[in-house]
C-alpha cells in the first residue's frame, strides 16, 4: 500500500462508525488491552474518555482503521514507554502496521523527550506482531514465560525494544 495513504492522528467523534467496524471484531481485540466494542455508545466513550497518554488512530485515506498507543513510564521508569497497536482485519498482511509503528516512533520520542527505550510485549503466538516489530527496527530481547493473565489465560510474551539512538529502517 502507498505510504501516503497511511496517517496517524488523534481520534475524532466522526470516527465512531469506522472505529466500531474494527474494534467490534474479536480477531482484532484478542491481543489488545481493551474489550471488543459492541455499540456506538461504547465507541464514543472510547474516543472521548481515555487514560492512555499517547493514542493515535491509524488511518487509511483518513478513515480510522486501527490504533497505536504508547504508555510512558513515570518516576524511575520515565526513560521507557510501552507501545501497542491493532489494525482492522481487512488490512492485515499489507505492511500497514509496520509503517504506522515507524511513523509513531519519532512522534513519541519528540513528545516525551525523556524516553530512550520503546518496548513492546507481543503474544508469543502472534508471529505477525513479531514481524511488525522487526520490520520497524525493534530488537527481540527474549521471552517472558507465563508473564501475565490476559483475557482468560496466562500468556507467554516476547519482549522487543527500540532505543532512541537507533535508526528507523526505511
Amino acid at each position: 500500500m502507498d505510504s501516503s495513504r497511511i496517517t496517524l492522528r488523534p481520534y475524532r467523534s466522526t470516527d465512531v462508525d469506522d472505529l466500531l467496524s474494527w474494534a467490534s471484531d474479536d480477531r482484532v481485540t484478542r491481543s489488545i488491552h481493551f474489550s471488543t466494542l459492541t455499540s456506538k455508545e461504547e465507541a464514543l466513550n472510547f474516543i472521548n474518555k481515555s487514560s492512555i497518554p499517547w493514542r493515535r488512530s491509524i488511518c487509511i485515506d483518513d478513515r480510522s482503521m486501527g490504533i497505536m498507543v504508547a504508555r510512558p513510564g513515570s518516576g524511575d521508569e520515565r526513560c521507557r514507554a510501552e507501545i501497542g497497536y491493532a489494525l482492522a482485519v481487512e488490512y492485515w498482511g499489507q505492511g500497514i502496521t509496520a509503517k504506522a509503528v515507524k511513523m509513531a516512533i519519532p512522534l513519541i520520542l519528540e513528545e516525551f523527550p525523556e524516553i530512550v527505550r520503546l518496548q513492546a510485549l507481543a503474544d508469543a503466538e502472534n508471529k505477525a506482531s513479531h514481524r511488525v516489530l522487526e520490520k520497524a527496527g525493534f530488537i527481540k530481547e527474549g521471552m517472558f514465560r507465563k508473564y501475565f493473565y490476559f483475557k482468560g489465560e496466562i500468556k507467554d510474551v516476547v519482549l522487543y525494544s527500540f532505543l532512541s539512538t537507533h535508526s528507523i529502517p526505511s
